[in-house]
């Protein structure tokens, strides 16, 4: 199997994961690491991480880390082939709330994208494509809006592969 990074797009419960899930498994030859950018949060946030714990296959291992994926994927060099981060969306979120300025989040993202090249995992990322909605009122929504649109981008240049989820069914648009 060769390397290669794969993104995966779309709305909210468009089938992006369960799709996620899918290509990992057709990749899987040695340990699949699954990396939840998703923290804690609230009651309904635990349940939705119960539901994604229980869809995934019992034999891959789960790295749950919101922030320092580089690190993750450092140390995951010769111990797996494949790697599914879920999501980008969440990593930005994490990574925004904390470093506060945009360029200081598209700097981190740019050092996962370049430990990403120079490893040889195949690496599966889900992100949401949230630009298509309305508007937010608050600054701080728009911020988040246009940072993961510029995020999106970035790794989507950087991808060998783009699909985008729309109705459970997956389009390949690179």
């Amino acid at each position: 199997m060769s390397k290669r990074l794969i993104l995966i797009t779309g709305g909210c419960r468009s089938g992006k994961s369960s799709y996620a899930m899918e290509l990992a498994k057709k990749f899987h030859k040695k340990t699949t690491v699954y990396v939840a950018t998703m923290t804690f949060k609230d009651d309904e946030m635990a349940e939705r991480i119960k539901a994604h714990q229980k869809s995934r296959p019992s034999d891959w291992q789960t790295v749950e880390e919101g922030k320092d994926v580089d690190t993750v994927l450092v140390n995951l060099k010769g111990l797996s082939e494949v790697v599914l981060i879920d999501c980008l969306t969440m990593l930005t979120s994490n990574l925004f709330l904390e470093l506060k300025k945009q360029e200081n989040v598209i700097h981190r993202i740019e050092s996962i994208l370049r430990v990403i090249n120079d490893s040889d995992l195949t690496v599966i990322m889900v992100t949401n494509e949230v630009g298509a909605g309305i508007v937010p009122d608050a600054k701080l929504g728009r911020d988040f809006r246009d940072l993961t649109g510029a995020v999106n981008q970035l790794v989507a240049l950087s991808a060998d592969e783009v699909y985008l989820m729309i109705a459970g069914i997956p389009m390949k648009i690179k």
